[in-house]
């Protein structure tokens, strides 16, 4: 087993659900401890690793968190050619690969030019609060967000989005002798209704989750549903927030519009050397030349207008399930990929 693989499986048996990543900073600073280099936790909880004190040329951004609680069994497994395990590749494999390959590096005069963050709260409603203030302090001149899964690919275009929560209340009352009130529950599925469909062609918008009401012969007080728009547009995304605020229910009832977060939408300029350097790796490699969307770490960079693509470094299956898998042999091929990048993109 290689040490990529035995740093992973040992990461990987970590839990850290959004928000709770502290766990694994440990290990990684125990694990970095006589590495080159400065090392720093900084105010969102990322573990940062710079190997020199300038402005980095370049910075790898690899988040730590999963979409798992700690209820979840966290037993990562090597099974005929797989690693097994609920994170294994979204994002444990991104922080082995990056882990290992900067190390190897570390030593190399250019490196100096390299930081590594191993981010908090990129999934979910962590709103990429590691990416936004590592990418506000840092400045660096570019940035690869490193995933798991995903070597097929290049991650060019930002997938933005904006999420809601929406709460309508009301008076409530017998559904027969009260009839005639408003229903909290029924004035939400209307708003709902008019939103999906009246939204803008360059936007999908999904309702989450619905929840409300009570008994079968009670007018509903009170309803919510989180709601979420995504699109590459920025603009689209700005039409949908205002719409949001600009939604009304009928008189009786109330509407409280609660922000969940936004991440920002763009894209990479297809002549960016950035990617030039990412192309002529890929091409070395036989790695395919598919230019793919996605919402990562990336979208930070893009918020700050920083030049940003997204790198897989594995092949696998069932991202965001407990069965998710990787393929072992593919670890080492994502590893030359990084690898090749940064000694492209630095020296």
């Amino acid at each position: 087993m290689s040490a990529v693989e035995r740093d992973l499986l040992e990461l990987a048996a970590i839990p850290a659900p959004t928000g709770e990543e502290a766990a694994r900073a440990d290990w990684l600073e125990r694990r970095l401890q006589a590495a080159p280099g400065t090392r720093t936790r900084d105010d969102a909880g990322n573990v940062v690793w710079r190997l020199g004190g300038a402005t980095p040329r370049l910075a790898v951004l690899a988040h730590i968190d999963t979409v798992f609680g700690a209820d979840v069994p966290h037993a990562p497994r090597s099974e005929d050619g797989w690693l097994h395990g609920p994170g294994i590749g979204d994002n444990s494999a991104a922080v082995a690969v990056a882990l290992n390959v900067v190390e190897a590096l570390a030593a190399e005069p250019w490196a100096a030019g390299l930081a590594l963050v191993f981010t908090t709260g990129e999934e979910g409603l962590g709103n990429l609060r590691g990416a936004l203030h590592a990418c506000a302090e840092l400045r660096p001149g570019a940035v690869i967000a490193l995933e798991g899964q995903g070597l097929e690919s290049v991650g060019v275009d930002a997938v933005g989005s904006v999420r809601a929560r929406l709460t309508v209340t009301g008076p409530g009352g017998h559904s027969w002798w009260a009839r005639g009130r408003p229903s909290a529950l029924h004035g939400l599925v209307e708003l709902l209704h008019g939103v999906l469909r009246g939204r803008d062609r360059a936007i999908a918008v999904n309702v989450g989750s619905i929840s409300g009401g009570g008994a079968i012969n009670a007018i509903a007080t009170r309803a919510q549903a989180t709601i979420e728009a995504r699109s590459l547009e920025e603009g689209a995304l700005d039409w949908f927030a205002a719409r949001l605020t600009g939604l009304r229910v009928e008189d009786g009832l109330a509407l409280e519009v609660e922000p969940l977060g936004r991440r920002p939408a763009g894209r990479l300029d297809r002549r960016h050397p950035l990617l030039e350097a990412v192309r002529a790796v890929r091409a070395e490699l036989g790695l395919p030349d598919t230019l793919s969307d996605g919402s990562t770490d990336a979208n930070a960079a893009v918020a700050h207008g920083i030049p940003a693509l997204a790198l897989g470094c594995t092949r696998g299956a069932d991202m965001h399930l407990p069965s998710e898998r990787i393929e072992a042999a593919s670890i080492e091929l994502g590893a030359r990929q990084l690898d090749a990048v940064i000694r492209r993109v630095l020296s």
